[in-house]
């Protein structure tokens, strides 16, 4: 007859893999479905078979930013250059301390204007307007007081002119031709209140006189989140995306109908998850007054980021990131399971809550029980080494999966070299990146009352380095 303990192991036993039978099958499902969207897309693209038209609704850029003298420039240029007719560019400057605003300033000869902004949405007082036109685009920058980047996002918000805003992270670039992929999905369908783009790694890029090489980055901290991201965004958005049951949209990249946006009452800036925290009110506030609506991704938009290149700044920007994700959970719990929210509460808020914001502790639960069976003399080593070694090796195939259909949908070449890289990269990411991110996640709570609304600013590189 059992004891006790091996009643209790056993249980255990049959809970992890329970729970890891679901998580392989999602994500077996959404790389899958990932996968073959882009290939009916990139087909449909080859024979012609896309949306065509001579017509271009009009766009206002946000891009908040805060210590971004380094970067900044490079950003803003980038955006001045996009294959698009109708937009404009509003850069807010959150209460810099160092020269954000003086470079724009001066790199663009920028003119302090008298120019009143209306507060549709609460955010701190404009301090200074300056505006200039770089060709047809129209470029404004705006100083304020320091409020946090969903503040800042509501003043852009306030000063924008058109109805639909795009919000871009101050470090990122954007591909020529991003912008006119991003309102596809609203030109097809006008019940589209979001839509997001695919968020890249920026250190992959290289520019060789007027040609854009891609490289996997020799720093192996960059090379795991380049796999990471490849799987995060061709998997579980795409999937979600089939039901309408996105949560969030990267803040490095979206669009968003401003009247819908300004209705719920914009970002909020007490919550380090700004950006997902308006995706879920956007959900809450159509399906509560009965408004048809769609929040889509669209993975051919693709916009390109900086990666933190340390440790610490990776602990730093992961922290922020699920803390986050807890906030807006808390927020919208009632979603969770909600028939009123559809697939939406039932597999999106699931995933999130069990595979995103519980997993580290799941995890560290198991190993404590791994320990512990150890101790007691129950632990099956064979067994235990053979699952790992086949879940690491399962993981690692449908990430590889991942990254090649990026390459090959976005029309990029890649060495051997880099085959062989993002090949091991796999196995890496999977064995020592997911503990790192696991005891980061599960440590996110110290000191959270202290630091809950901090930035949590990472070191930037200037683009003429890499590019």
């Amino acid at each position: 007859m059992m004891d006790k303990m091996e009643i209790f192991l056993k249980s255990v036993a049959a809970f992890y893999i329970f729970y890891l039978l679901i998580y392989a099958s999602y994500l077996f499902l959404s790389v899958a479905t990932g996968a073959f969207r882009l290939y009916q897309r990139e087909r449909m693209l080859r024979i012609k078979n896309e949306l065509k038209h001579e017509f271009y609704f009009p766009v206002s850029i946000l891009v908040p930013a805060y210590n971004e003298e380094v970067t900044i420039f490079e950003s803003v240029s980038s955006l001045l250059e996009l294959d698009y007719r109708l937009y404009e560019v509003i850069v807010v400057d959150d209460g810099s301390k160092d020269r954000t605003s003086r470079v724009l300033i001066d790199s663009f000869q920028m003119k302090q204007v008298n120019r009143p902004i209306r507060q549709t949405i609460a955010c701190q007082e404009a301090e200074a307007v300056y505006e200039t036109k770089v060709g047809q685009i129209s470029l404004t920058l705006i100083r304020k007081k320091n409020g946090g980047k969903g503040d800042a996002l509501n003043m852009g918000i306030n000063a924008s002119q058109y109805p639909y805003f795009i919000c871009i992270d101050a470090d990122s670039l954007l591909q020529a031709d991003s912008l006119e992929r991003i309102v596809q999905p609203v030109m097809e369908d006008d019940s589209v209140v979001a839509v997001g783009g695919m968020v890249c790694i920026a250190q992959c890029i290289q520019k060789k006189e007027k040609k854009t090489e891609y490289h996997l980055p020799w720093n192996l901290l960059l090379g795991m989140q380049v796999m990471e991201y490849e799987r995060s965004f061709l998997a579980s958005r795409i999937l979600m995306d089939g039901f309408n049951g996105n949560l969030i949209i990267s803040g490095a990249f979206g669009l968003f109908k401003k009247e819908i946006v300004v209705a719920v009452g914009g970002y909020d800036s007490r919550t380090l998850g700004e950006d997902m925290e308006l995706v879920m009110k956007m959900h809450t506030f159509c399906r509560s007054n009965h408004i048809r609506y769609s929040i889509r991704y669209e993975p051919g938009a693709v916009c390109w980021s900086q990666a933190p290149g340390s440790l610490n700044d990776l602990r730093k920007q992961r922290r922020r990131w699920h803390l986050g994700l807890f906030q807006s959970l808390a927020k919208y719990k009632y979603m969770f399971m909600n028939p009123h929210f559809g697939w939406t509460g039932c597999v999106s808020y699931f995933y999130y809550l069990m595979y995103e914001l519980l997993s580290p502790f799941v995890e560290l639960f198991g190993l404590f029980v791994t320990i512990l069976a150890g101790i007691t003399g129950y632990l099956n080593i064979p067994f235990m080494v053979g699952f790992y070694v086949l879940y690491v090796s399962y993981g690692a195939i449908l990430t590889i999966t991942a990254f090649f259909q990026q390459i090959y949908t976005q029309g990029m070449t890649v060495t051997r070299f880099d085959m062989i890289k993002a090949v091991l990269l796999c196995f890496v990411e999977n064995i020592f990146f997911h503990f790192f991110l696991t005891f980061v996640r599960s440590t996110a709570f110290v000191g959270y009352r202290r630091n809950k609304l901090q930035w949590g600013q990472i070191k930037r590189e200037k683009y003429q380095q890499q590019t």
